[in-house]
């Protein structure tokens, strides 16, 4: 009695086992891979499914969800030979579970080398200023060229965004002395063209400066002449006015030579006698 009792239980715990392996249910957003004895057999879709227990297994199970792959961040060499730090982050699906499985041993790993490996060579044949400015196209090429690998690998890669890209520290380093440098060259420009216009204005100055002087002293010229021209033709022939214009202003300017604080000597020419003589002698009696 005890003893059938016990094989029932154990009859009874054997199927219970049975049909526990025998059904599955697959959540929304993942396929499953069934082998039967170590050879893909089905794919379980999402859902009640059933297989044969002990000789089906579930190998594997891949989500069909959009996965977030983090590119790590790697320093790349451009074409003239700067170094800039780059990472991305892509979004792929699996649309093919058997390919992603079986045709690569880790898909997700796989897709990430990938995209690293042709970041670099897409970076490598650009200048540092055209890397750093088109993000744009290097995510369109970056794209372009890992897609048809991860269609062999039952991958679909739905984006790819270029998270940062920056110049390396040493390279930033370098690149702040060259833009003080340039500042300081434009700076000097500056003070050179400033100097420059500068001493033009001045020489433009001094040049009107002369002109002007050059023509007052034409002006005082003509004054002048025109002057002496209207004195001759008063006097015509009669030196007598003249020459007593003359003499007053001979001695007028020694009397002031000799008032002057600095006038310690006077001299006086030799025939002043003469002179003043010869100019009284001129004047007529009343």
């Amino acid at each position: 009695m005890i003893g059938t009792t016990i094989t029932s239980f154990v009859f009874l715990a054997f199927v219970v086992l049975t049909i526990a392996k025998g059904v599955r249910i697959v959540p929304q957003g993942e396929e499953w891979i069934v082998q039967r004895l170590g050879k893909y057999r089905v794919t379980l879709l999402p859902g009640l499914r059933f297989i044969i227990p002990y000789f089906d297994t579930v190998s594997y199970k891949v989500t069909t969800k959009d996965i977030i792959l983090d590119v790590q961040e790697q320093e790349v060499i451009t074409r003239d030979n700067a170094v800039i730090v780059v990472n991305a982050i892509a979004f792929i699906k699996v649309t093919d579970p058997v390919k992603a499985v079986y045709g690569v041993e880790d898909y997700a790993e796989a897709i990430r080398n990938m995209i690293m490996t042709t970041l670099r060579s897409i970076v490598g044949e650009m200048e540092l200023d055209h890397a750093l400015s088109s993000r744009d196209m290097i995510k369109a090429r970056l794209k372009a060229g890992v897609a048809d690998e991860a269609l062999d690998w039952g991958l679909t890669v739905k984006s790819v965004e270029i998270q940062d890209i920056k110049p390396s520290e040493s390279m930033q380093r370098a690149m702040e002395m060259q833009a003080s440098a340039e500042r300081e060259r434009k700076a000097m420009v500056t003070r050179a063209e400033g100097e420059k216009q500068s001493m033009i204005l001045s020489a433009e100055a001094r040049l009107e400066s002369a002109k002007r002087d050059a023509e007052a002293q034409i002006m005082l010229a003509d004054a002048s002449s025109q002057a002496i021209t209207k004195v001759t033709s008063s006097f015509g022939e009669n030196e007598l006015p003249m020459l007593y214009l003359l003499g007053e202003k001979y001695i007028a300017s020694m009397g002031k030579l000799a008032e002057s604080d600095n006038a310690k000597i006077v001299l006086l020419p030799a025939d002043l006698q003469n002179t003043l003589r010869g100019l009284f002698q001129k004047i007529p009696k009343a």
